[in-house]
């Protein structure tokens, strides 16, 4: 095979939110950048497919609004055609849908329990450090605390699913308590009438626009590692071997793939133990459903108290009809697995989240099922679990990770994978400042 070789500022593995979002910060600055992605379309697990005319997506389903992500975009120059539900969120409960818009917490808790207040006020106390509770209390014993009532630990579980792709058995209460004292907590969302993948291409057309690449159904080999510093790499692509060279690398593929790639025995033992110990994936499954009845009137996110697995069922076409053909409805549903880290029956625990459908949402037998997609293992939601995560920087100096196994404490989703993109390319730009040379 012929090898080629190509020199770039920065090389970039992997076009999910988190690469995207560095690459497109990078090629704004100055940087040639290439962007590589074994998938033939941007975006990874916050992607979109086709199914008969109904754009679906692969993984997140929400954008945020306000916030890092939006704040990368206005940066970099790319339009962000997100538009978000009024109200953006209802909880069902007990048969009836609530809008705690205004209200808050308190609203929503005082309808479901006595001790509405006591969580509240717990709730408030987490804004500051002392009110945190120690690392190892859970989310659910955390609650128990509080109130044995089901339909609330049905909410918190199923809020934890949402937003950290594990039950609140599983997640940290100092996770979930500094992400809704502290961060943005997903307070404005919407969705994207392209489906997700559509604000990801607009980052894509920042980085080719100034001048950098994006190689699609290419896949990094191996890094080159000289002195210390990754050098290039070596990609399949189009059939043949390609040798780049680079000054800085980005890795949105995962730490562990990230090791793989450096090779062993560039890497120090106990960096590579590390990233065994938290290569602690989570699942998810999901549910995409087309409907030509309404099947709920939530605008935007409807989650749930008690249920089996369901934690919430989202409606794209109200705002975003180009989503499905004329005529018809698009939703999706979603619900984390017990245990949603670890192996799981992935038959039983999908039929109890049909089971939930069927129960929660009249309509739902008549509706066509488009696809059931189970994401774990190599393919998860979330890399590592909330509060569990490795730094972005790596031993080697001009390596870093981004994305959702490197998320800063306490953040989640594409929202985390944004913020971290933001934070290594400010690291990049003090050390390796464009134009200064390889």
């Amino acid at each position: 095979m012929e090898t080629t070789v190509e020199d770039f500022d920065a090389l970039v593995i992997g076009a999910g939110a988190g690469g995207l979002c560095a690459a497109a910060r990078l090629s704004h600055l100055g940087y040639r950048t290439l962007v590589v992605e074994r998938l033939d379309r941007v975006g990874g697990r916050a992607s979109t497919y086709e199914i008969d005319g109904f754009k679906v997506n692969n993984g997140a389903i929400v954008l945020e609004l306000g916030g890092v992500t939006e704040e990368t975009f206005a940066t970099v120059g790319a339009p962000y055609d997100v538009r978000m539900p009024s109200p953006p969120l209802l909880y069902r409960i007990g048969g009836k849908d609530i809008d705690v818009t205004g209200g808050g917490w308190g609203f929503l808790l005082g309808k479901l329990t006595r001790q509405g207040a006591k969580l509240v006020k717990g709730l408030g106390a987490a804004r500051e450090d002392s009110g945190l509770p120690e690392a190892e209390l859970s989310t659910a014993e955390w609650v128990s605390k509080y109130t044995g009532n089901e339909n609330v630990h049905g909410m918190f579980r199923n809020m934890c699913g949402s937003i950290f792709a594990v039950g609140s058995e599983e997640l940290p209460a100092r996770v979930f308590l500094t992400y809704f004292t502290r961060k943005s907590a997903f307070k404005k969302f919407g969705f994207h009438p392209e489906g997700t993948i559509g604000a990801w291409r607009a980052l894509a057309d920042v980085v080719t626009g100034n001048g950098g690449e994006i190689w699609l159904n290419s896949e990094v080999r191996s890094l080159t590692v000289t002195d210390g510093l990754v050098t290039g790499a070596v990609i399949s692509r189009d059939g043949e071997s390609v040798e780049v060279g680079c000054r800085v690398a980005i890795s949105n593929a995962g730490p562990a793939a990230t090791v793989e790639m450096v090779g062993a025995d560039n890497l120090p033992a106990d960096y590579r133990e590390e990233v065994r110990r938290k290569d602690r994936p989570c699942a998810m499954i999901t549910v995409n459903i087309a409907s030509q009845e309404r099947l709920i009137e939530a605008q935007g996110m409807l989650s749930f108290g008690k249920t089996r697995r369901l934690c919430y069922i989202a409606n794209f076409t109200d705002l975003c009809p180009e989503m499905a053909p004329p005529g018809w409805h698009l939703y999706s549903a979603s619900g984390v697995p017990k245990p949603a880290v670890g192996d799981f029956d992935e038959r039983a625990e999908t039929e109890l989240i049909m089971e939930d459908l069927r129960e929660q949402v009249p309509g739902f037998e008549r509706a066509r099922v488009l696809s059931t997609v189970v994401t774990r293992d190599g393919w998860p939601p979330q890399r590592a679990v909330a509060g569990f995560d490795l730094a972005p920087t790596t031993p080697i100096p001009n390596l870093w990770n981004v994305g959702d196994g490197v998320k800063e404490y306490a953040n989640g989703g594409t929202t985390a994978c944004a913020e971290t993109a933001k934070l290594i390319v400010e690291q990049i730009t003090e050390r390796h400042p464009v134009g200064a040379g390889r």
